[in-house]
């Protein structure tokens, strides 16, 4: 059974393919914008944007999750999250909130919330399994193998899909015996998180086997380090700010696969790329399951995306 809020924003959006959650970061120390929107003015003014130009769900986070990044305490990332997630709220924004502790999370939907968005799949807070339970809000299990400071000493895999595969639904088996129900878990392959740049291009290439295990699936390449590498030459990598179009790039293969949700920076490139995989008949079903159609069909009516104008990117 589809959770109400997916299903809410499946009849918010105008076009198919995933659903863009826009990325606001309240840090000072996030890998990609780290000290933009620490404010809680800026970070409102950022989300809004976001919002116009097709993000619809915005993800806030008050932790750095870079490699190597050390944890602010749990009163410091209420202060960050807290005041941003309420007012984006009232203003009528779906709100998902990027965090690893239970106490955020309660705080966070508390005050009007609607997804908790953990990259640690509920490893990270004993508590956290039981507050999904308890909430019912829609949960992202994150494929995890440690905190930041030393993840990347934990990237090692014979088969990395199949791996993250078994390793997410030892995660949905743990959060279904604390009494979540199925219907909440949307998964994450964690691209970035104890994962070499070759593992990370395995699973874009295997997404389809992770769609296939038969939940949403939320998918953040978003600006990563692996994509200002590929195709250049080392010392030659591209900027952060200059990685809009490679993360569209992996929003498209993820339109392909059947993704439920692609997380971006650059939101504008990343609704372009799905417009066009979804003009190509490449855009499977909603909810992330299924294959593409072939035909030349100009939509399901199932779509999402920037409101349609007359005349008409962690």
């Amino acid at each position: 059974m589809t959770h109400p809020v997916l299903a809410h924003l499946a009849a918010a959006a105008d076009r198919p393919g995933p659903v863009v959650m826009g990325v606001v970061n309240v840090t000072p120390d996030s890998f990609s914008d780290g000290g933009r929107w620490i404010e809680t003015d800026a970070a409102l003014a950022h989300a809004r944007a976001l919002v116009a130009e097709g993000a619809l769900v915005v993800d806030v986070g008050g932790e750095s999750t870079r490699p190597g990044a050390t944890r602010p305490s749990l009163d410091e990332e209420l202060r960050r999250v807290v005041p941003v997630v309420e007012a984006l709220a009232a203003e009528g924004v779906v709100v998902s909130v990027d965090t690893m502790r239970a106490e955020v999370a309660r705080e966070a939907l508390a005050v009007g919330g609607a997804i908790i968005n953990d990259v640690s799949g509920g490893l990270a807070d004993p508590q956290m399994p039981a507050l999904v339970a308890e909430s019912g809000a829609p949960f992202v299990v994150m494929h995890w193998r440690g905190h930041a400071h030393d993840m990347q000493t934990r990237a090692h895999y014979d088969d990395v899909v199949a791996e993250v595969c078994a390793e997410l639904l030892e995660r949905v088996d743990v959060l279904l015996a604390a009494g979540a129900q199925r219907g909440q878990l949307v998964l994450d392959p964690g691209i970035g998180f104890a994962k070499t740049a070759e593992h990370n291009w395995a699973l874009l290439a295997g997404l389809e086997r992770v769609v296939d295990l038969g939940l949403p699936v939320l998918l953040g390449t978003s600006r990563k380090g692996f994509l200002g590498k590929v195709g250049r030459a080392e010392g030659d990598e591209r900027p952060l700010d200059a990685r809009a179009v490679v993360t569209a790039a992996t929003s498209a293969r993820a339109a392909r696969a059947g993704v439920w949700c692609v997380r971006v920076h650059d939101v504008t490139a990343t609704v372009d790329a799905i417009d066009v995989a979804a003009a190509l008949g490449e855009v499977p079903s909603r909810l992330g399951r299924g294959r593409p159609r072939t035909s030349g069909s100009e939509g399901d009516g199932l779509g999402r995306g920037r409101p349609r104008t007359s005349g008409s990117d962690q």
